[in-house]
């Protein structure tokens, strides 16, 4: 049996202002020719199908049509989709009753009072996997108590669940999904939300290594395993969210059964449609630098148009950077995302903004480590209850804006 893990397609982004929508197309068709190729038994969705809890209708059709379109060209192809923390449980579930008939297993939400609901039992034409489909998990899904912190409810949800797989996967694979930051994955510097809510960060991978035949994760955007173990994998995403992740090789993931066991984990990796290109690579530059840097780009006019965003530093005063740098880019191929104003002072590790846009790039708890070291005590962390307090806020927040 052969299983494809992909996650994190957020579909429907504006990426700086331009519409991603031709390029996750011709992601989506190469996806089905992979489907179609690789004679794929079960393609596994590892959450965050859309970018926002409330997509707009072309990336809701387009999600539609790849699920049509894919059954068409390998009619025995399931499917298993799970929410992610962009996604809205809702929104995923409504179509529940129409995928169905798709061969499309759809999880929204986690019900702690029924959690063998998140146990999918599939059979393929080469054999039969059961799946623990465990979506994104907020506060409101899990038993959390004065006793019992976010991350140990997280643990006792998993667990109900696996109870559940477990005595069904005696001589078949069990797989579970999960959309969450396990311990130890690395993340980019800007683009995937922090979901830390007490101690969601430290939710370690013993929850499910010790029974789970394949783990198939969601939410990191970079393609690697957790805890060193090869059959706990992010898929990462198919695209680069943001220019941190230009460089990343972004890909699928493709892991053999014979029977129970798992055989290998491959990688394919995605074509790039449209590249990225960051001038500078590191750090600032002077105005006029910048403008023989632009002017020395080389494209391929067969191939989409780029993506560039410029670094500039911030000491350059002139008033007419804008029109200087818009005369670097005419007639250019390229989409503009901006230009970004670089203090030479700071270093790497430091995080800054040197106006409000850049404020996006800083996840809740590093703003409110900075509030905290600049208004109360530059010597002491944050404390415990402090950052409960505002997860909880985040949480709900998050919660209203999916009802």
């Amino acid at each position: 049996m052969k299983v494809l893990h992909t996650s994190d397609w957020h579909l429907g982004q504006q990426f700086y202002e331009h519409s991603r929508a031709q390029e996750q197309q011709v992601f989506l068709d190469w996806l089905i020719n992979i489907l179609q190729t690789q004679s794929i038994d079960l393609l596994l969705i590892a959450g965050d199908i859309y970018h926002t809890a409330t997509p707009p209708a072309s990336a809701e059709q387009q999600l539609y049509s790849f699920i049509k379109q894919a059954k068409q060209f390998c009619p025995n192809l399931h499917i298993v989709i799970i929410a992610g923390n962009h996604d809205s449980a809702n929104r995923i579930e409504t179509a529940k009753p129409l995928l169905q008939l798709c061969d499309t297993h759809v999880v929204g939400r986690f019900n702690k009072h029924a959690p063998e609901q998140v146990v999918k039992s599939i059979t393929t034409k080469n054999g039969t996997a059961h799946v623990v489909a465990m979506p994104f998990l907020r506060a409101a899904d899990i038993t959390m108590t004065a006793d019992t912190s976010y991350q140990q409810a997280v643990a006792q949800a998993y667990q109900q669940a696996l109870d559940h797989a477990k005595p069904l996967a005696t001589q078949a694979p069990l797989i579970l999904m999960g959309h969450l930051h396990a311990k130890g994955g690395d993340i980019s510097s800007d683009s995937e939300r922090n979901i830390s809510i007490g101690g969601f960060e430290a939710i370690n991978a013993n929850i499910f290594s010790q029974s789970a035949d394949y783990v198939a994760l969601g939410h990191l955007h970079k393609a690697q395993c957790v805890a060193k173990s090869e059959h706990i994998r992010y898929s990462g995403t198919p695209l680069p969210m943001s220019f941190s992740e230009k460089n990343y090789q972004h890909q699928v993931l493709i892991a053999e059964f014979e029977g129970k066991k798992l055989t290998a984990v491959k990688p394919l990796y995605v074509p790039r449609h449209q590249q990225l290109i960051l001038l500078p690579e590191k750090g600032g530059t002077t105005l006029n630098h910048l403008c023989e840097l632009v002017n020395a780009l080389t494209f391929n006019p067969e191939e989409a148009p780029c993506y560039i965003r410029l670094r500039l530093n911030a000491s350059e005063t002139s008033s007419q950077f804008r029109t200087a740098i818009d005369e670097a880019l005419a007639d250019k191929p390229v989409l503009f995302c901006g230009i970004e104003r670089v203090n030479q002072q700071q270093t790497n590790d430091e995080p800054h903004f040197s106006d409000l846009g850049n404020i996006e790039q800083l996840d809740p708890m590093t703003l409110l480590s900075l509030a905290f070291s600049q208004q109360v005590n530059t010597d002491e962390a944050v404390p415990d209850e402090v950052k409960d307090c505002l997860a909880l806020v985040i949480n709900s927040m998050d919660e209203e804006a999916n009802i």
